[in-house]
């Protein structure tokens, strides 16, 4: 499977763009990348859910690059490719080993989809060398149901975004108007891999899918919209985030719509919406999540290989 993948980074399908650049020549990708991974920060993150970051923390690794081009991006400065570290498959393996010595509850690959093929040699790597905990493909949705199949067996936790249920919005902010189409059926591949969800006696997931929707200002309909495809198409299989955190940033000038915070009512209403539909399974953000104190700080940490000095010989 990684030999085919690599064959897709020579005219690149990895992502439904299918942009068919020669990445492995050092051209760049519609996602801004060449073959080579490229990270902007591995560190414990504890804002995942409270499944996933538990008490010590989520193993979190951000990958620099993305095939999406949202307009509101919270995480800019490293979606557009202009910041981050190369990475050998070699150091990305010993990144996650890293992570779990920290005390990371689960190993969290954010954004890594148009690196797929240096990942999944990266993960073989690290089980190899005993990397046990679960393992978090956090993914903005836009993904082809080949490339999730590639991570079979690897991946246990899917936190994917399903951001739009109208092709119009995700074309205007997004550039992708078949984002739902495609997200749909990437959910389906993660939910068909993962089965229903698996949580330790200390509440902290072990096997799974979270859909993750970020509520918008004035999208509320097709907050609703988004809602009712996950209940109808996977019900109590999956577990449902409302996200009430959108932090309105310089970028978005271009689109005063997006240009204030959802109100408590927009949110309120979405969320009555989920309980109205029946939907049990969720998790819902509680006081002020909108501030950008809550976006990691992209920095390289954790990224290079730290040198010990030798210890004084006392010469």
């Amino acid at each position: 499977m990684v030999s085919e993948a690599l064959g897709r980074v020579t005219s690149c399908r990895l992502c439904p763009r299918e942009c068919r650049a020669d990445r492995a020549k050092g051209e760049l990708g519609y996602c801004r990348m060449p073959m080579e991974p490229y990270a902007a920060r591995a560190a414990l993150h504890h804002w995942e859910e409270p499944c996933i970051s538990g008490t010590k923390g989520s193993g979190a690794v951000f990958f620099s690059g993305c095939t999406l081009r949202c307009v509101y991006c919270q995480n800019q400065k490293i979606a557009e490719g202009t910041f981050g570290e190369r990475v050998s498959e070699e150091r990305l393996s010993e990144i996650f080993l890293e992570l779990e010595e920290q005390g990371a509850h689960n190993l969290n690959l954010v954004t890594a989809g148009h690196f797929l093929p240096s990942v999944i040699e990266a993960l073989r790597r690290a089980k190899a060398r005993g990397l046990h905990i679960p393992v978090v493909y956090n993914t903005g949705g836009y993904e082809k149901v080949s490339s999730i199949r590639g991570l079979e067996g690897l991946v246990d936790i899917w936190l994917p975004d399903y951001k739009y249920e109208s092709r119009y919005l995700a074309g205007r902010y997004s550039h992708a108007p078949d984002y739902p189409v495609q997200v749909k059926k990437a959910v389906e591949e993660m939910v068909r891999q993962a089965g229903a969800p698996v949580f330790d006696a200390a509440g902290l997931l072990q096997r799974g899918v979270i859909v993750r929707h970020l509520v918008l200002p004035g999208c509320v309909s097709d907050s609703k919209d988004v809602l009712e495809v996950l209940h109808d198409a996977w019900g109590d299989r999956i577990w449902v985030s409302i996200l009430n955190q959108y932090t309105p940033l310089p970028h978005v000038r271009a689109y005063p719509e997006l240009s204030r915070r959802v109100t408590g009512e927009e949110y309120e209403e979405v969320v009555d919406y989920a309980l109205f539909l029946g939907m049990r399974q969720v998790y819902i953000q509680q006081g002020d999540c909108a501030k950008e104190r809550f976006i990691p700080a992209f920095d390289g940490q954790g990224i290079k290989k730290e040198t010990k000095t030798p210890p004084d010989a006392g010469i």
